[in-house]
Formats: C-alpha cells, sequence, structure tokens
C-alpha cells in the first residue's frame, strides 16, 4: 500500500522521529536481494572471444562472449583445480581453463577434458551458470533463484531507446554499503557539498510516497545565487539557450533500482532522465559498483549537444566524485565505529531505509571470512 507523505510536508510537521538503532537491523548490514537483474558489466567491456572477470557480493563471475555473439556467465573456478576460469581462453562457444584446457559450455557442463581416457576417474559435472541478459549496453546476471529469471523483467529504462534523448553511460567503483548510495539520491538537501559546482540551489521538497517496495520524493529546485557551472544549466532548465527557470525533479527508489526525472518549468516531459544501480561487490558489501545511464533531451540545434557533451560529462563527473567522498566517508566512519551511529531526522530518508531493509536479505555469518578468501578486485572498473 502506497502511503502518501504530501499533507504532512505541506504543513511542515514530519513524522514521529523514528530512531534507527534500537529493535531494528542495522541497515549496513543488510544484503541486496539476489533476486533482480543486475548489470555486472558493459557490454562493451566484453568482447568477443574474449573472457572478463566480475563479481556480484562475493561470488567471483567469468563472462565470455562465444562465436555466436551470446554473453555467458559462470562460476568464476574450474571444478578441477579452482582456478579462476576468468583466466580462460573462449574457444568457439566454450570457455577453456588456462590451466588444463577442461572445456566449459556457456551452462556451466563439461563439454571436455582433452586427456581423460575411458576407466579415468569421474569427472565433475560442471560449475554454476548464471542467467544473463544483455541490454541498454549492459551485461545483466540473475544471481538468485534461476527458476525466478524467466519470471523477473530486467528494468524498464524511459527514454533509453527514444530519439529524443542522447545517453551517458557511468560505471565507476564505490567504496561504501549500497545503501549510502540510495540515501544520497534520495536527499538533495546535500547540495551544499555541490556548492562550487551549482552554486547555491534552494530544494524544496514538495511530496513523498512511499510503499512496501519503492519511495518516490519531488523536489522544486531553485538557484539563488553563486557561481554556477555552465553545464549545470545545460541539464537543467537554462537549456542550450541560458534562459532562466526552475525545476521540478522526482526521484525514485523502487527497489533495488532508482531513477531521477528532472522536468523544466512549463515543460511536459523530463529534459534530464537518470537510471542507476549499485551492485554490491564483496561478501561483506561494503563496496559497490555504480552503474547508471544518463538521458539528455537533445535540444533543437544537435550539434550544439554534440559540442557541449565533453563539458556536460566533466561536469558530472565532478558532482559524482564529490558525491562518492561523501558516503565514503560515511563507510569509514561505520568501520570505525562497527556500527551504524547515524541519527537521521528526515523522514523521506527513514522511509528508504525501510523499503532496503525489508527488501534486502540478512547477511550470513560467514559474509566476512568470504569477503577476506574473496581478495580479487579483478571486477574493479571493467571498462575504464
Amino acid at each position: 500500500m502506497t502511503e502518501n507523505r504530501s499533507d504532512e510536508v505541506a504543513r511542515g510537521r514530519p513524522r514521529e522521529h523514528r530512531n534507527p538503532l534500537p529493535g531494528l537491523p542495522d541497515l549496513r548490514r543488510v544484503g541486496a536481494n539476489p533476486d533482480f537483474w543486475y548489470p555486472v558489466a558493459l557490454s562493451r567491456g566484453v568482447r568477443s572471444g574474449r573472457v572478463a572477470a566480475t563479481a556480484f557480493a562475493g561470488e567471483r563471475i567469468a563472462l565470455f562472449r562465444g562465436r555466436s555473439g551470446a554473453v555467458h556467465a559462470l562460476e568464476d573456478r574450474c571444478a578441477h583445480r579452482q582456478v579462476p576460469l576468468s583466466m580462460g581462453v573462449v574457444d568457439g562457444e566454450t570457455l577453456r581453463c588456462c590451466y588444463h584446457a577442461w572445456a566449459y559450455r556457456g551452462d556451466g557442463r563439461i563439454s571436455q577434458i582433452p586427456y581423460l581416457s575411458k576407466g579415468d576417474g569421474r569427472p565433475p559435472r560442471g560449475v554454476r551458470a548464471y542467467p544473463v541478459r544483455e541490454a541498454y549496453g549492459l551485461v545483466f546476471v540473475f544471481p538468485g533463484d534461476p527458476e525466478r529469471a524467466a519470471v523477473t523483467p530486467l528494468p524498464d529504462v524511459p527514454g533509453f531507446a527514444s530519439s529524443k534523448y542522447r545517453t551517458m553511460t557511468f560505471s565507476r567503483t564505490v567504496r561504501c554499503h549500497y545503501s549510502f548510495m540510495h540515501e544520497n539520491l534520495l536527499d538533495m538537501n546535500h547540495q551544499f557539498l555541490h556548492r562550487g559546482v551549482v552554486g547555491r540551489l534552494q530544494p524544496k521538497l514538495l511530496a513523498y510516497e512511499s510503499g512496501p517496495r519503492s519511495v518516490e520524493a519531488r523536489y522544486l529546485f531553485t538557484h539563488t545565487g553563486g557561481k554556477r557551472n555552465r553545464s549545470a544549466g545545460l541539464l537543467a532548465a537554462e537549456g542550450i539557450g541560458g534562459r532562466a527557470s526552475s525545476d521540478v525533479m522526482t526521484i525514485r527508489t523502487e527497489y533495488p533500482y532508482q531513477t531521477l526525472d528532472l522536468v523544466p518549468e512549463k515543460a511536459d516531459h523530463p529534459a534530464l532522465r537518470l537510471w542507476a544501480v549499485y551492485v554490491p561487490e564483496d561478501a561483506e558489501q561494503r563496496t559497490c559498483h555504480a552503474y547508471g545511464l544518463l538521458m539528455i533531451e537533445k535540444p533543437r540545434i544537435s550539434a550544439a549537444l554534440h559540442v557541449a557533451w565533453p563539458f556536460i560529462r566533466h561536469f558530472t563527473e565532478r558532482v559524482f566524485a564529490e558525491d562518492r567522498m561523501a558516503v565514503e566517508a560515511e563507510q569509514r566512519a561505520w568501520d570505525e565505529q562497527g556500527e551504524d551511529r547515524n541519527h537521521e531526522v528526515f523522514s523521506l530518508i527513514l522511509d528508504v531505509r525501510d523499503v532496503l531493509r525489508t527488501n534486502g536479505v540478512p547477511l550470513g555469518p560467514a559474509a566476512t571470512a568470504n569477503a577476506r578468501a574473496c581478495d580479487t578486485r579483478a571486477c574493479d572498473d571493467l571498462v575504464p
């Protein structure tokens, strides 16, 4: 059931403050639910006939693209001597371990052991294969129950296929629990952090709604002064022509994904759309890989966006770098304190924490041990 917070926002009376500690599990010890499609690489990072290493929550995964062009995802270990299959060689539609050339099909089954003779020991069946799909220039895997993969849709990314937008893709490692990223994007009261890039922005929370799997907030943004990076105007209501107006920003966590739409004043559709997800890499889930698709509306003079593109990317990278600095500092504090000592007062963020807790899964006691065992960092920034 969806709960609308517009009345209490309008009255200026926040909900009764809830202490996030007593009686509630520490959110930073809640794992991402594996029963969803998660991107683990850029499509262009998995080249034909090549292997790429990646991971989901401490599970190392080897991706390879066979002769047919299809991408396969296998548990990154040979069933023989446990050597990573990501060190292997693609042979047609199979992946050969670099050590003894055991060949694996895309379903994880062993298709050949070159030197095996009749009467030799019985070979193992193979390794785990993950359901895999490609969309939006990303490689998605389903790390949970494989029987649920067929009935679980890929995330919807409106605007990606539209000729009205041009898409910028982001792929960055962030050394924090994925929940910090959800909070950062939803809580637009942190604009002071970006004052050197966007000037003085005044965000006003207009309303928000929350439900079992989602939280959606609408903000009105007004620029009140200070030096503003020109690219910020290109991404907002000023547009290529530089006119001044206000923007309405709608941000939504629909577990486990996030979206953002920015609609200029008097416009009937977004000038900017963002889709993002934060994929845990290590078993303790203190590091995540942020994948983002930023869709920017093309102006009437399309060449103008082409010229502005490098400047827009530089601007977005600066904003992201500042956000990463903040969330990684939050993670370091959690590491030092050994618990979540945050004293959150914003009911919107308390709600998104509830969504992440109730839809996530507990991290098992073996997570720490697994994280130490899974010491490879080959999945960091698969494509520079």
